[in-house]
């Protein structure tokens, strides 16, 4: 039986307990901010990021790698490579936004004019687009892997206060049309 360790409120954790919303499993509850979780943390985990996988002596790290091994643990679908692609731009999207929130709670101005502030700022009016497009194209219709990825991060966001998609249509069609499912009610976020 697979044990999944992270919090509520991470995009990145929510995906994977989507994923195994049919599954068996345990989920562990850690606050990596809290000292005696990231002790336990690291004595497993050099990266001290969640989620972390463990099945049985095998610890996994990484959402996408967790992705993969469950989809073979499980028989899932393989990805596309179209849908490797959009994974890899909701990730890219997903991981500058957590930099961004973690840098304006540590009292950073992120919207000041800074190379990494900009070259971040650059990245989220690129991707942003071309995700509402490629839900407007049909991309995300299905509630596979990276509709689940795509959902958490908007939703995370929208929890968060975060940002506005209010000017992305398709993507909030998008949102509206999967948050009453069962397994998202479930696995809403707790602060």
């Amino acid at each position: 039986m697979f044990t999944l360790y992270g919090s509520t409120t991470s995009p990145f954790v929510r995906r994977t307990r989507l994923l195994l919303a049919d599954t068996d499993f345990t989920f562990n509850k850690i606050n990596i901010f809290n000292p005696e979780d990231k002790a336990e943390l690291r004595k497993v985990n050099p990266t001290l990021k969640i989620p972390m996988l463990q099945d049985g002596d095998n610890y996994i790290y990484d959402s996408k790698v967790i992705y993969r091994y469950i989809a073979e643990k499980l028989g899932l679908p393989k990805c596309s490579w179209d849908q490797e692609n959009l994974l890899t731009t909701i990730d890219s999207a997903n991981d500058t936004f957590v930099q961004l929130f973690l840098l304006t709670k540590s009292d950073f101005d992120v919207k000041s004019d800074r190379l990494y502030f900009n070259m971040q700022q650059a990245r989220l009016d690129t991707v942003l687009p071309f995700l509402d497009e490629q839900a407007k194209t049909g991309a995300f219709d299905e509630w596979h892997y990276p509709s689940i990825c795509l959902f958490c991060m908007m939703d995370w966001l929208m929890f968060r206060k975060f940002h506005d998609f209010s000017v992305y249509e398709n993507l909030m069609a998008f949102h509206a049309r999967f948050k009453g499912r069962e397994d998202v009610v479930a696995t809403q976020h707790e602060d």
